[in-house]
């Protein structure tokens, strides 16, 4: 066995007990103690288990890093990502798009790319779509603005949402596994469900540090996206599970 194929293996099996040993999985897959440490210290960096002594467990629901961290955190990874998503829509092409850092990236690569339509709830992303030479026309959604995102979020902001339709949605994730898309924001993760109502397609913009890790609250299935840009093929397990949801993935170059 491959050590990718091991380490697929040994994924699915802490995914069924909740944690392993690493005497037994030694045992069990016929390799060094030394062999599986590694297996897991590799597993853990992706955040797909969390090591433990003696063995490895689930991954626990973490916490996210505050705004203005990430958008100083894989700034590389996110304007390919950015530029390789805006390439996938047309001039004219209507869309809304959510708060992130992420999504700001694409705000600037989409405003050089022409004229659109966007609803979005990110002061950001409107600042971008206006600054970035691009002469779109930005719809901001009303509603409890939080500062230090530059967002509205809240009721008023989800009943405005529903006063609009736009052939896209591009949106940012706390985390993306088998199970679907998640946030760690629960206002956040309303708007994104209430943006996927009011769309045809959702594209998904997400550098590998979000696959394959678990946030609380639940978004979407993976059956909804029509799209993933990121900057790192996903691990085998979640990769064939979006190609069985029809997820076309997209590596950004």
């Amino acid at each position: 066995m491959s050590p990718e194929l091991r380490r697929e293996a040994i994924l699915e099996i802490v995914r069924q007990n909740k944690e392993l040993r690493v005497d037994e999985i030694a045992d069990r897959f016929g390799v060094s103690r030394e062999t599986i440490r590694r297996d897991l210290a590799q597993l853990d960096a992706r955040q797909l288990l969390r090591r433990v002594h003696g063995g490895a467990e689930r991954p626990r629901i973490g916490i996210e890093a505050n705004f203005r961290q990430r958008l100083t955190e894989n700034t590389d990874s996110k304007a390919r990502i950015a530029r390789a998503a805006a390439s996938l829509f047309e001039e004219n092409d209507t869309l809304m798009i959510d708060t992130g850092s992420t999504t700001e990236a694409f705000a600037a690569a989409l405003a050089a790319r022409g004229r659109f339509s966007v609803v979005t709830n990110s002061a950001g992303v409107a600042w971008h779509l206006h600054n970035s030479g691009g002469s779109s026309r930005v719809y901001l959604i009303g509603g409890e603005y939080r500062g230090e995102m530059g967002e509205t979020v809240g009721a008023l902001a989800i009943d405005h949402v529903t006063r609009f339709r736009a052939d896209h949605a591009v949106l940012t994730v706390g985390g993306l596994d088998v199970t679907g898309c998640m946030d760690f924001d629960v206002e956040e993760a309303m708007m994104a469900r209430a943006m996927i109502k009011q769309t045809q397609s959702v594209t998904i913009v997400a550098d590998h540090s979000k696959l394959g890790r678990i946030a609380m609250y639940q978004v979407c299935d993976l059956s909804v996206i029509a799209r993933l840009v990121t900057d790192q093929l996903p691990e085998s397990t979640l990769m064939n599970a979006l190609r069985s949801s029809g997820v076309d993935v997209i590596v950004a170059d």
